[in-house]
């Protein structure tokens, strides 16, 4: 993506180049809202693909008869590949056509979904699966950065949506994959999710070329340490770090910890419950955070989550733990995108990287903190490990509210 001189250059067409191509006025707004569709339509898939990696692990550990250990390479092979992607599309971005890039990684995602379902021995399965992470790398570098130069003024609530229909997906995908196994083969989930890319394809490569007023500048070093320096930019990096950690420590161990607390279908099901309360977390926080500010919606948000917690992992029993699911998921679900909106208000001009930025952080989250509940769990049990997310949850407040006070002065 590109400003005015490089838009044209770099395939984001600005106000001159759509007097032009005669793409103004409502022309534009129609285009602005297929391409949204579009978008939008694309991170659901997405959604349902990600969250299909880890329903589908016990068929797999049946199909092709693999150790845990190997079981446990599914999670980095997906993102390592989305998080290289990502930093080389944020670190080029002003510099190629934001709609290739688009048609690439939303063609480059689909096929590595169908090849998933094809692959006939476990590391064929990661290969594909490695493939598909770099082409969502490349097509979730470029989706919203463009969706927020599309809405410059509603940055906040068209992020909350974005991050809403990727819920919507991430819901359904463990639901695809329980009914292919039903129907008798897990594969099943693989070739319908790669056939409902077809028509988002072809949408894709239908529509011209996305209009904006501007664009991202292209990237040098003098820009990549201004963007560093932001305090903005900052305070996400390191929230996003604590919030994803979070999150992906409940991600990986809540159906674990829900074993015997719960009837069994239940129990696996416990996490379905904590992201069904993304969707409608994540339309809400879109709509408030223009009412709110981003760094009080997000303080709000953490308050409301820490009793959540308090109550779901030292008092919940029963159903109660679902209850307390439910709400923790409310408080997560508008984390992401009201952090990202408010660290890309800061540098509009360059809302590829700070995309980027937030992929890296959140990556890392992801990675580190399961992982070190994984050790705590061999030594001390479940219990104790899910109470330790406590600490990330508490640094996520201090960091909050400390965001909270320097915009109040």
């Amino acid at each position: 993506m590109g400003d005015s001189a490089a838009g044209t250059e770099g395939g984001l067409a600005g106000s001159a180049a759509s007097e032009r191509t005669g793409g103004a006025g409502e022309r534009g707004d129609t285009g602005r809202r297929w391409w949204t569709v579009a978008i939008f339509a694309y991170i659901a898939l997405e959604g349902a693909g990600l969250q299909m990696r880890g329903a589908v692990i016990p068929a797999l550990r049946r199909s092709f008869d693999v150790p845990e250990w190997q079981l446990g390479l599914v999670a980095p092979a997906g993102t390592v590949g989305y998080v290289l992607a990502a930093v080389l599309v944020g670190a080029v971005a002003g510099r190629l056509d934001t709609r290739r890039l688009l048609v690439v990684g939303f063609v480059g995602t689909g096929a590595g979904i169908l090849l998933m379902g094809l692959a006939p021995s476990f590391g064929l399965f990661l290969v594909a699966l490695l493939c598909r992470g770099l082409f969502t790398g490349v097509g979730r570098g470029t989706d919203r950065p463009l969706l927020s130069h599309l809405y410059p003024r509603q940055r906040g609530r068209i992020f909350g949506f974005y991050d809403m229909m990727w819920a919507v997906g991430a819901t359904v995908g463990p639901l695809l994959v329980a009914a292919a196994v039903a129907a008798g083969d897990w594969r099943l989930a693989y070739y319908a999710l790669a056939l409902a890319f077809v028509p988002v394809v072809a949408l894709a490569v239908a529509l011209p070329t996305p209009e904006v007023d501007g664009g991202d500048d292209a990237l040098g070093w003098a820009e990549l340490r201004r963007i560093t320096r932001q305090p903005a930019v900052l305070t996400m990096a390191v929230a996003l770090f604590l919030s994803t950690g979070f999150e992906g420590g409940l991600f990986t161990w809540v159906t674990t910890y829900a074993q015997g607390r719960l009837p069994e279908t239940l129990a696996t099901g416990s996490l379905s419950v904590m992201l069904a309360a993304y969707v409608p977390g994540r339309f809400a926080s879109g709509w408030l955070s223009e009412r709110l500010g981003y760094v009080r919606l997000a303080a709000a948000l953490v308050g409301l989550t820490i009793p959540a917690f308090c109550y779901t992992f030292f008092l919940a029993e029963g159903y109660g733990l679902l209850v307390g699911l439910f709400v923790v998921g409310l408080g997560l679900s508008g984390m992401y995108p009201t952090l990202l909106a408010y660290a890309t208000e800061a540098v509009p001009e360059h809302s590829a990287p700070v995309n980027a930025a937030a992929a890296v952080t959140s990556a890392a989250g992801i990675a580190v903190v399961p992982a070190a509940m994984g050790f705590v769990i061999s030594d001390t049990g479940v219990v104790g490990a899910m109470r330790l997310l406590a600490v990330p949850l508490a640094l996520l407040a201090l960091v909050l509210s400390y965001a909270l006070y320097r915009t109040g002065r």
